[in-house]
């Protein structure tokens, strides 16, 4: 184990670690407000605001705002604000709308027959 984190702090500062996440639905998107407040409109009523702690980079990206980049030099860090960005709403097996891991497989379910 401490092989593996003498490891994961020298890729850290090297090459860094980066998740990539996917928004899919109609109307869903992501901004930013400044450089610490990430705005994830994600079919609630309201915007869920999400606050970017130090070390970790966001950017949003995409021609209609659905690609979400997460990057820093803190394995744990990163993996800790993607999956808060991803828990905002979860892919659901139905229509696939939710925020995913860039290549991500969702199980679809069939629904309802008449």
């Amino acid at each position: 184990m401490s092989r593996t984190q003498i490891s994961n702090l020298i890729v850290g500062v090297t090459k860094g670690y980066q998740h990539d996440l996917e928004i899919h639905g109609v109307g869903f998107k992501a901004s930013m407000k400044g450089k610490d407040q990430l705005t994830l409109s994600v079919g609630y009523s309201h915007d869920v605001v999400l606050t970017i702690p130090a070390g970790v980079e966001v950017k949003v990206g995409g021609a209609k705002q659905e690609l979400v980049s997460v990057a820093g030099i803190d394995k744990q860090a990163v993996g800790q604000v993607a999956a808060e960005i991803r828990a905002s709403r979860k892919p659901e097996p139905y229509q696939g709308k939710g925020v995913r891991y860039k290549g991500e497989y969702i199980f679809r379910k069939e629904g309802k027959k008449k």
